[in-house]
């Protein structure tokens, strides 16, 4: 299509417009401005192994992660000596998923529930554990014994926290000295 038959077809008044919309596409300011992006982590892992050595036919017998029978004398610059820190800041809050990747074996464990304790800068005390990242219901502990059980700390914001995974089992229903591996899985929900 030629210039003439453009103009024929916009007449005067469309060629009038397109030439000011010309203009003011050449006319405009660009502004820009840059971000710099920081990421951080709220959560690091403290003690990621440890060894429990359990008797057949122990009932109601408590282990921690880390620490074996008794809990560690905290010490924060020890990563032997919590299972996981979470820090947030003025605005920002956490929540952190814990499970097992795979249940225990209930034909030899009649009872595994694990529960969280956290350091309040003189002892270990229980940590609220919920059934969701955001849920307000409370659970008592997380069943080992169950696949996909799950539970969930929450920390609000402005806080360094230290925690201590606890476990509570019960070996007796039959005379095996089979190894087993707990695997713990935590997931942070910034």
């Amino acid at each position: 299509m030629n210039i003439r038959k453009i103009g024929l077809i916009l007449g005067l008044k469309g060629i009038l417009a397109v030439s000011s919309l010309v203009t003011i596409a050449v006319a405009l300011v660009v502004y820009s401005a840059s971000v710099t992006v920081i990421p951080t982590q709220q959560f690091t892992i403290g003690s990621s192994s440890d060894s429990w050595t359990i008797y057949v036919n122990e009932v109601n017998q408590i282990r921690h992660l880390p620490g074996g029978f008794s809990q560690p004398i905290f010490d924060s610059g020890d990563t032997n000596t919590y299972a996981f820190r979470v820090v947030t800041d003025s605005d920002k809050t956490c929540a952190v998923k814990i499970e097992l990747t795979s249940p225990m074996d209930s034909g030899k464990f009649s009872s595994f529930d694990i529960t969280v304790d956290y350091w309040t800068g003189a002892a270990w005390v229980s940590a609220t554990l919920y059934d969701s990242a955001s849920g307000p219901t409370t659970i008592t502990e997380i069943d080992g014994l169950s696949s996909g059980a799950a539970g969930y700390i929450q920390q609000g914001i402005s806080t360094t926290t230290y925690y201590l995974v606890k476990v509570t089992y019960s070996y007796d229903l039959v005379d095996d000295t089979t190894q087993a591996t707990a695997t713990f899985q935590y997931t942070p929900l910034p």
